[in-house]
């Protein structure tokens, strides 16, 4: 029988993910708001499906479904839209995926958390996801798994294109130090996930290399042979309230669970290594 990943808001992580499913024969349905990325999907190999629409007979073809879309003000817009759908798939579904994010744990003062610590998130979208995590977690014989993702960077994502666009900033706040993940170790970690299966488990996404902000900017520009933004202290930055609500947030988070469990050997342990690489496919 053929594998068939329902992918619901199919972005960026999703996107890593799904060329290694199709090389293995398997079949990607990928739903998106946007008829112009319905194209680029379709160019991938993947199915497109334009949100929003009745997920009902998707679900009943899938054998496994990754759920990346993003809580609103009026909650997880899948539950919203297809809870009874999904409810339904339960019992022929072999894997679930929901693709969350660190915020869950709030602030720590730049102190280690895992996913045993308690869940006290510093944002409203945080506290969101606290609740989506646990919409999809309470479904009778739903095999989820939870995801916490760290910054998310990869190719056309993270310092160099701010860099090169000339919107990178080098703000400072004392104690801050932000947790990352290239986009290649997402698709790795559920690749790894999908192939052990551990329904209810949840697992933290992260590289081995917590640093502040500013020494990651400081770094790529290094590499680009760019002189790096002026220092601006935190209170001074200009940015959207998005931008600053992550500031509001300073942890370290442990992966132990990825490598102990998952067997996950990260191919960017650490955002050095992943800028080099980065540099150097496009070079080749």
């Amino acid at each position: 029988m053929t594998k068939t990943l329902l992918s619901i808001g199919h972005g960026f992580s999703a996107r890593a993910l799904s060329p290694h499913l199709l090389k293995q024969g398997w079949r990607v349905i990928g739903t998106t708001r946007k008829p112009e990325k319905a194209e680029k999907l379709e160019v991938e190999g993947v199915e497109p499906l334009l949100w929003p629409c009745d997920l009902r007979p998707y679900l009943e073809q899938a054998t496994h479904v990754l759920t990346s879309a993003g809580p609103d003000e009026a909650g997880d817009p899948i539950m919203r839209e297809a809870r009874s759908a999904i409810v339904a798939a339960a019992p022929h579904l072999e894997w679930v995926g929901y693709l969350s994010t660190t915020g869950v744990y709030g602030d720590h003062d730049g102190g280690w958390v895992d996913e045993d610590s308690a869940l006290d998130p510093a944002t409203e979208r945080g506290k969101r996801r606290v609740k989506a995590e646990r919409e999809w977690l309470d479904i009778e014989g739903l095999p989820v798994h939870v995801f916490r993702l760290a910054g998310i960077y990869g190719p056309g994502r993270g310092p160099f294109a701010k860099l090169r666009r000339g919107v990178a900033q080098r703000v400072i706040k004392k104690n801050q130090i932000f947790s990352r993940i290239h986009v290649d170790d997402i698709a790795q970690v559920l690749l790894a996930s999908i192939n052990k299966p551990n329904p209810g488990r949840v697992y933290n996404v992260c590289d081995n290399d917590p640093q502040p902000p500013e020494v990651v900017i400081e770094y790529a520009a290094k590499l680009l042979g760019m002189e790096p933004p002026p220092a601006v202290p935190f209170e001074e930055a200009v940015m959207s309230p998005m931008a600053r609500s992550f500031y509001s947030d300073s942890k370290r988070v442990r992966n132990d669970r990825i490598k102990d469990e998952l067997g996950v050997d990260l191919k960017y342990p650490d955002f050095k290594s992943a800028l080099h690489a980065m540099l150097d496919e496009e070079k080749s």
